[in-house]
């Protein structure tokens, strides 16, 4: 028995494989290959547009795969689909890709309510049609192949395009009017699927293991000894993920103390530990943090 999914081609296609991998999941992808090849005789895999994914699933042509929720809402497939978890990453950070409504920097336009009878271009002309229908805006909206940084104020009035820091609307000239939607990756399933007990059980397990990774991203962890004298000072100065985990060392009067930490918070503390009596300090990365 098999269950079959796709994963993203384009820009999250790196990301994704390198995510699955780091799950321990052997993944390898020949040149010019949309099928890669894992190391789980029950999986099967295909590389799809991301927008594409949604309405597959829908359809019952695939048991799961993952996209983002823009390209959800674009397919309207919210309530045909199953989602069973939200994936936090993407191509440059683990930012949400946020949507905008984007005008050329000399445009007159300065708000939304200004783009009644205007032309917009998007690569995601549901998503915006729904997001001006919200806001009651009756706009002309077309379909853009792509490039579309350069239309506004050339060959529309206005834009919508994904960004995750805003930069290179900036570097081309554009000023950002309003949001429309943030977007993350999301692990989907079709409804047929999802009620099959082992394909349910199978997919269950495959999102156990992506987000063990996700959420060990940026923590580390670290153990110490410490005598009980100094033991209080020492936990007050640790922030971890919940209490440190307290072992007594065979040393009368000396403990252990193991704990989860923020990388970014790593640099600071440990001189603080030591100064605090902390001795043997050990920091490790960590590959799977299990909730």
């Amino acid at each position: 028995m098999k269950i079959e999914g796709s994963l993203p081609v384009g820009s999250l296609q790196n990301p994704c494989l390198d995510l699955w991998r780091s799950a321990n999941y052997q993944i390898n992808l020949a040149e010019r290959s949309l099928f890669p090849v894992i190391d789980d005789s029950e999986i099967s895999l295909m590389l799809l547009r991301p927008q594409e994914i949604p309405r597959y699933m829908a359809e019952g042509k695939l048991d799961f795969g993952i996209c983002g929720y823009d390209c959800l809402v674009e397919c309207e497939c919210e309530e045909r689909i199953v989602e069973m978890a939200e994936l936090v990453f993407s191509k440059q950070s683990r930012k949400p890709t946020i949507w905008v409504l984007a005008v050329s920097a000399s445009s007159p336009i300065r708000c939304r309510s200004e783009l009644s009878g205007k032309s917009i271009q998007t690569e995601f002309v549901t998503m915006t049609r729904r997001w001006l229908a919200k806001n009651s805006i009756e706009a002309n909206v077309q379909f853009s192949w792509g490039a579309t940084e350069v239309k506004a104020g050339r060959f529309c009035d206005a834009i919508v395009e994904a960004t995750e820091t805003g930069n290179s609307l900036r570097r081309n000239g554009l000023i950002i009017l309003d949001e429309v939607l943030r977007s993350t990756p999301r692990f989907i399933a079709n409804p047929e699927a999802y009620a099959d007990p082992w394909k349910r059980e199978k997919m269950e397990d495959i999102v156990f293991n992506l987000r063990g990774v996700l959420d060990a991203e940026g923590k580390s962890w670290i153990s110490l000894n410490v005598t009980q004298e100094d033991l209080q000072k020492v936990v007050q100065i640790l922030p971890a993920l919940c209490s440190p985990t307290e072992a007594r060392l065979n040393k009368e009067g000396w403990s252990s103390l193991t704990a989860v930490v923020d990388e970014a918070v790593i640099r600071a503390i440990l001189p603080k530990l030591k100064r605090a009596g902390a001795a043997d300090i050990v920091v490790s990365p960590i590959s799977r943090v299990i909730r």
